[in-house]
């Protein structure tokens, strides 16, 4: 196949998110600028309040509006209505518990003709670490004759749905694991893992209080998806980049296996000192801690894919454990996806795994290596081409050409008795059965999260999708910021619907999302996609 270049084009800065204060997350969802080639990017409406927290509207569509839709107040066992993975997505065995996401998932995938940069991570507290332990996670897989839990919130509140904005009373897991045991550590992570339904499910926080399961945090990632957020759906898992614990854990099952190095990349936490405030975070990930650009003082972003170099000699350092994770950051590198303490980096282990470094106390020589380690990996900064799971040339790895648009709320009903509501895991706008017209508006700009690599641009080619069932038609506005005018209009698109246009001209948009409901006394549904359509095409397997 040709070879094709690629790169990790480094986001512009990103606002600190403001979180609501009952509720510390390991991280949110981010806003601010990138650049792409040759145009500057857009400046999307500013939410009323900042990704990631709660949303209290502040402004309203122009139509009156009755209702303000919060969302559904239970996920129900019988919601996930996953669309099936294409074989693509889980060819090699891929999109599985033992190999988790797609074959071009940015875990599974690695760069040939590697291009690294000059940011190092710099010593801190403590050594560096690879760790099994109470800040880890484990993966428990899900059977179709396991029994739903009913998992509350920590507090009133209830619980923390990140990619829907809101805090629910519960969440029903369709299928527990008797075995499920979350981290003993206060982000309590843990992961479930439903094949039958495609779906990870990722807790933050969770634990049993006097026998009942509570959390303070629910997000869910596709099995068989790319790993990592998407402008759409942008908060997947309980890293504080977006993304699922499971994502780059040495697991059980892989620790001891006798291969010289991992098959995927690997998941690093790094200490405040060496991560950025500005920009916070960088393609792949979708966020960052929520005061990272007022706290961090390194150089590398969330996100950031840290790499040995060729030249670097795994077989001479002393401890057999590191020269295969050497061997793996050579290879596939490691991406940053959360902060810890006082740490330079922590390689995350799964729970229960048979990989422990200081066998016999500590070792003075392991901790020499691990620093050797540290002193050496820099940053990818672009690559000749990249590989996928397969072995096959790719060039979706590291496409951005993903789903903008989401259907999350807040919504405002301006026709009809009953709203319609999210469902993060259909990740469609829900309209219950009826016979009288529903429409409901979102002017609030959570439509699109301002992701900072994926703002649209002037002049770009778009293509919006509408998939719809039951009759659900939609539309889409944008507005110009300064004088209110709307400057481009969809009007009402049906099932099937495919408008191609160019982004309008200007600097700061509103983006207004409407959704009318079929009148034939059954539940439709709309999930449209806006969608870059030029450059690399992006994956299949995005959510």
């Amino acid at each position: 196949m040709t070879k094709t270049s690629s790169s990790f084009g480094i986001s512009a800065g990103l606002s600190a998110c403001a979180l609501a204060a009952s509720l510390l997350l390991a991280g949110c969802g981010g806003g601010g600028g990138s650049s792409a080639a040759g145009a500057a990017p857009l400046a999307l409406e500013t939410p009323p309040t900042a990704a990631s927290t709660p949303v209290s509207i502040a402004t309203t569509p122009a139509s009156p509006a009755s209702e303000a839709v919060a969302g559904v107040a239970v996920l129900a066992a019988d919601a996930i209505a996953r669309p099936s993975a294409t074989a693509a997505c889980t060819a090699g065995n891929f999109g599985s518990f033992l190999r988790p996401f797609s074959p071009d998932s940015p875990w599974n995938s690695r760069p040939v003709g590697a291009v690294l940069g000059s940011a190092t991570i710099p010593a801190s507290t403590y050594y560096p670490s690879v760790d099994s332990g109470t800040w880890s996670s484990a993966a428990f897989e899900a059977s179709e004759t396991d029994a739903p839990m009913v998992v509350t919130g920590t507090n009133t509140q209830g619980v923390w749905d990140p990619d829907s904005e809101v805090y629910r009373p519960s969440i029903t897991i369709p299928h527990w694991p008797a075995q499920t045991q979350p981290a003993t550590g206060s982000d309590g992570h843990a992961e479930i893992v439903d094949a039958a339904a495609g779906v990870i499910h990722s807790f933050w926080g969770l634990k049993q209080v006097d026998g009942a399961w509570v959390t303070n945090q629910y997000a869910w990632t596709p099995l068989a998806g790319r790993g990592m957020g998407d402008p759409s759906h942008y908060y997947q898992g309980a890293r504080a980049a977006g993304v699922s614990t499971i994502g780059g854990l040495i697991r059980i099952h892989e620790a001891n296996d006798g291969a010289a190095s991992y098959s995927h990349a690997l998941a690093m936490s790094l200490d405040f000192t060496g991560l950025s405030a500005a920009p916070t975070y960088r393609f792949p990930a979708t966020s960052a801690d929520s005061n990272a650009a007022t706290t961090n003082s390194g150089q590398i972003p969330m996100g950031s894919l840290l790499m040995l170099p060729a030249s670097f000699d795994a077989q001479a350092l002393a401890t057999p454990e590191l020269r295969k994770i050497a061997e793996t950051l050579k290879k596939y590198g490691a991406y940053v996806v959360d902060r810890n303490h006082g740490t330079p980096f922590v390689i995350y282990v799964e729970i229960g795994a048979d990989l422990k470094l200081h066998k016999n106390g500590w070792s003075s020589s392991t901790a020499t290596d691990l620093d050797t380690i540290r002193a050496a990996l820099r940053p990818l900064e672009s690559a000749a081409w990249w590989v996928d799971g397969n072995n096959k040339n790719s060039s979706t790895v590291t496409s951005t050409a993903m789903n903008l648009l989401s259907m999350r709320g807040a919504w405002w009903r301006t026709k009809g008795t009953v709203s319609g509501e999210f469902d993060t895991w259909r990740q469609a706008l829900v309209f219950p059965a009826t016979t009288t017209l529903i429409e409901q508006a979102n002017a609030t700009g959570r439509a699109m999260n301002p992701v900072s690599w994926a703002l649209p641009v002037a002049g770009d080619p778009y293509r919006l999708t509408v998939a719809g069932t039951g009759g659900a038609t939609f539309r889409m506005t944008i507005a110009d910021r300064q004088t209110g005018a709307t400057v481009y209009d969809t009007g009402y698109l049906a099932d099937g619907a495919v408008l191609n246009f160019t982004w309008p001209a200007g600097t700061s948009f509103k983006v207004t999302t409407w959704g009318r409901s079929g009148t034939t006394n059954v539940e439709s549904t709309l999930r449209p996609t806006l969608v870059r359509a030029s450059g690399a095409t992006g994956s299949v397997c995005a959510s």
